[in-house]
């Protein structure tokens, strides 16, 4: 099965233009063979590196600012914001993985994720994970998310599960998704660099699993004029802000393709659904390998809500 992981910047904090990029690399994937595309954390509008170049508390009001900018241009599932890529993954019988910005159109209206959706080769959306813990300054532009999104579902392409950025840090939240029979582990992130790599193949080692990791390769000049702040944030015009380094791993490690490093495009490989549990037999963590005699995790999937209407 042919794969592409995106390795394009979105129209920075213009969901719109971004949404319309979107579904063109979706087109495109899927007219050179694609069965999966996967886009990394945050591409829609683009991830928030503001809120770790801008002080919390001398530049609040910039950063009040810019929140509005991005809540403006997040998606509200409630509202139907996904439906352009849902049709774009239906009309090409591709299956999308995407990092979002989501809002919260169920309670608040207000309060923004960090949420990354699984969208079936029929379009369905079939999984949505908002971010359990946002790290560092992330915390000033993304609520937490609970346990409701933990899951590895099914799709037209094997079996897909899900964790953002520094999740798969997260060693119980890795285990809640290797115990789902999980065969592509997909990645998306904001980091990069080795010691991210290295985790990337871990995981692959540690889950007998497809490991994807993606981040979105970005430059200064790839930031509009119109956003605000931009001098201040973005002062050397020839700064890589993100290499991206997109990567695909093997079950059981070794790199199947990438690292794709400061270069823009799509990355492609071509993996074989079944090695994720054939490669097992080896070590299984969540079977043979595991001791619930000794260990055991209990995960939490009920949707948290702050308030309940009788």
């Amino acid at each position: 099965m042919k794969i592409a992981v995106v390795q394009e910047p979105p129209v920075y904090l213009d969901l719109a233009a971004s949404m319309e990029r979107a579904v063109n690399l979706v087109t495109q994937a899927a007219s050179d063979g694609a069965k999966l595309i996967v886009f990394p954390e945050a591409w829609l509008p683009g991830y928030p590196t503001f809120c770790w170049r801008l002080s919390p508390g001398a530049d609040m009001g910039k950063m009040d600012e810019l929140f509005a900018l991005t809540q403006a241009n997040s998606i509200d599932l409630t509202r139907k914001g996904m439906a352009p890529l849902q049709e774009a993954a239906a009309e090409n019988e591709i299956v999308v993985v995407v990092g979002y910005q989501e809002i919260d159109g169920e309670v608040s209206g207000s309060t923004l994720y960090n949420s990354c959706a699984i969208i079936d080769a029929d379009g369905r959306i079939v999984n949505n994970h908002r971010k359990l813990m946002p790290t560092n300054p992330e915390r000033m532009i993304w609520g937490f998310g609970d346990g409701s999104g933990l899951n590895v579902v099914d799709t037209a392409v094997g079996r897909i599960g899900a964790l953002i950025c520094w999740e798969n840090y997260m060693p119980l939240a890795r285990f809640a998704l290797y115990a789902q029979n999980i065969d592509i582990y997909v990645a998306p992130t904001w980091d990069s660099g080795d010691s991210w790599l290295a985790t990337m193949q871990h995981i692959a080692r540690e889950g007998g699993c497809w490991v994807i990791g993606c981040a979105t390769a970005l430059e200064a000049s790839d930031i509009p004029t119109s956003i605000p702040y931009r001098e201040i944030l973005f002062p050397d015009q020839d700064e890589w802000v993100n290499p991206g380094d997109a990567v695909v791993y093997k079950p059981f490690g070794g790199a199947a393709a990438g690292p794709m490093h400061r270069e823009k495009g799509l990355l492609w490989a071509e993996i074989d659904v079944s090695a994720s549990r054939s490669s097992r037999r080896k070590f299984d963590v969540s079977g043979h390998y595991a001791r619930p005699d000794v260990f055991t995790l209990a995960v939490d999937r009920r949707r948290k809500e702050p308030v309940l209407f009788h």
